[in-house]
C-alpha cells in the first residue's frame, strides 16, 4: 500500500495539470464564511435540498429549467406556508406541468420542511444549526441529514450542503479513485467506517494546508481526473 502523499505534492500536480497556480486558483471555489451562511434564509436552504433531491438520478439540465416553475408552485419554499400543504394538496402539485411531476420527491419537500422547522426551534435557524456545525466531523452532519430529513443520504445531502455554501469534501468519482488507490479507506465508501478514516485524512490535508475542506477536495480531484493512470506511476 501506498504512503498518502502531503497535500503539497497534490497540490504542486494539480497546478501542473491545469495550467500553473493561477489557472488552478481560478478553478477554485470557496464556502462562505460561517456568519454569512448563518444569516441565508431557511426558506433558500429548503430551496437547496429539494434540488438536489430532484437532481438526485435524474437530468440536473432539465431541473435547472423547470426550477422557475417548482419557486412559483411551492410558494418560494415559505417554510410555513408549505407545513399546511395536506397530503391531498401535495398529490395535486405533484400533477402541476410547472415542475417535474414525481409524487414521492414532492412529499420530501415538506418532510424536508419539518426538518428545518424543528431545528429553527432548537437552533434559531436551520442555516444557524449548518455554520456550527465543525466542518472536523462533516460526515456527521451528512449523518445527520440522512437520518432526519428526506432523500439526504448518499450524495444528495453532501452536494446540497456545498450548494448552500457550507464547507465540505465530496466523494466524487475522481475524489474516491483517489483515496482508494492510497488506501485512505479500507471497506465501503457509504460505511461509518471508511467515512471516519477518509474524515481524518481531509483533517490531516486541512492542518497542513490551511485550506478548506471544499478546495482541498477540488484539488484532489484535479490533481487526477482523467489522468488517473499517470498518478500511479
Amino acid at each position: 500500500m501506498r504512503q498518502v502523499e502531503k497535500f503539497a505534492a497534490i497540490m504542486q500536480r494539480a497546478q501542473a495539470r491545469k495550467g500553473g497556480p493561477a489557472a488552478l486558483a481560478a478553478l477554485l471555489s470557496k464556502p462562505l464564511p460561517a456568519h454569512q451562511l448563518a444569516a441565508v434564509s431557511d426558506n433558500l436552504l429548503l430551496a437547496e435540498l429539494t434540488k438536489k433531491v430532484f437532481q438526485s438520478g435524474f437530468v440536473w439540465r432539465v431541473v435547472r429549467q423547470k426550477w422557475p416553475g417548482f419557486c412559483e408552485v411551492f410558494f418560494d419554499f415559505d417554510i410555513e406556508k408549505i407545513l399546511l400543504l395536506s397530503d391531498e394538496m401535495l398529490e395535486q402539485k405533484a400533477q402541476d406541468p410547472r415542475i417535474i411531476r414525481n409524487l414521492n420527491k414532492v412529499f420530501t419537500i415538506r418532510d424536508n420542511a419539518l426538518l428545518i422547522y424543528n431545528l429553527q426551534r432548537e437552533h434559531g435557524s436551520f442555516a444557524r444549526f449548518i455554520a456550527d456545525w465543525p466542518g472536523s466531523d462533516i460526515i456527521g452532519l451528512w449523518g445527520y441529514l440522512k437520518k432526519h430529513g428526506a432523500r439526504l443520504g448518499g450524495n444528495t445531502g453532501p452536494y446540497a450542503l456545498r450548494a448552500m455554501g457550507k464547507d465540505t469534501f465530496l466523494l466524487t468519482q475522481d475524489v474516491e479513485a483517489y483515496l482508494k488507490a492510497y488506501g485512505v479507506f479500507d471497506g465501503g465508501i457509504n460505511s461509518k467506517r471508511s467515512q471516519q478514516q477518509i474524515q481524518q485524512q481531509f483533517n490531516q490535508w486541512q492542518a497542513e494546508s490551511g485550506l478548506s475542506l471544499q478546495e482541498i477536495s477540488q484539488i484532489v480531484s484535479y490533481s487526477v481526473g482523467e489522468n488517473i493512470v499517470g498518478m500511479q506511476q
